[in-house]
């Protein structure tokens, strides 16, 4: 990795384009903790905190927790001593009001984002990843309606970050190491 370390970084990129893959592999090479959504949310549960247990009842009555909660999740796990030197989120924001959270947060820390990885990947290559896959839930349909939603809660983001001279899009239509390798350079050359 040369000498790039650390960094506050966040992945975007529509299901099934190996961001949680690619996010796992950055963050060890950078030296920082990959931080999915469902990692927070079950790690606030562990602790057995009040916001714990707050996340804990939506979540075992199937439904998803509110961008006001969400939002206390990210801020108490950014504040954990092993994201000092940076960290990379997966799965935060997804939203434009969730972006404005996480702004405010670091914000209040005195941080900024460092980097926006954004892995895209055409769509029909998406669908046939996940109909490769055979789970229940992989049907042709399903994966388009969600990759439909990703678009239209998602994608406004992408424009967001490239405004802001953040973005490092990313063609996700290589090899697992082709992507990896992509993503590094961009990291360390800010481009």
């Amino acid at each position: 990795m040369g000498d790039a370390s650390g960094g506050r970084i966040v992945f975007l990129g529509p299901p099934g384009s190996g961001k949680g893959t690619q996010a796992v592999g950055l963050a060890e090479a950078l030296g920082i903790p990959a931080i999915s959504t469902g990692d927070m949310l079950r790690e606030a549960v562990a602790a057995g905190s009040e916001l714990g247990a707050k996340v804990d009842a939506i979540m075992q009555s199937g439904d998803l927790v509110g961008d006001d909660l969400m939002a206390e999740v990210v801020k108490d796990r950014l504040a954990k001593d092993d994201t000092a030197s940076g960290f990379l989120l997966d799965g935060y924001p997804r939203t434009a009001p969730q972006a404005e959270t996480l702004a405010g947060i670091l914000a209040g820390s005195d941080d900024d984002l460092d980097h926006v990885v954004f892995i895209d990947v055409p769509e029909e290559v998406l669908v046939a990843r996940a109909v490769a896959r055979q789970r229940a839930d992989d049907k042709v349909e399903v994966v388009r309606e969600r990759l439909r939603v990703y678009r239209e809660k998602t994608q406004p983001l992408v424009d967001r970050y490239r405004d802001q001279g953040l973005l490092r899009p990313i063609d996700g239509d290589h090899t697992i190491e082709e992507v990896a390798s992509s993503i590094r350079a961009a990291v360390e050359n800010g481009a």
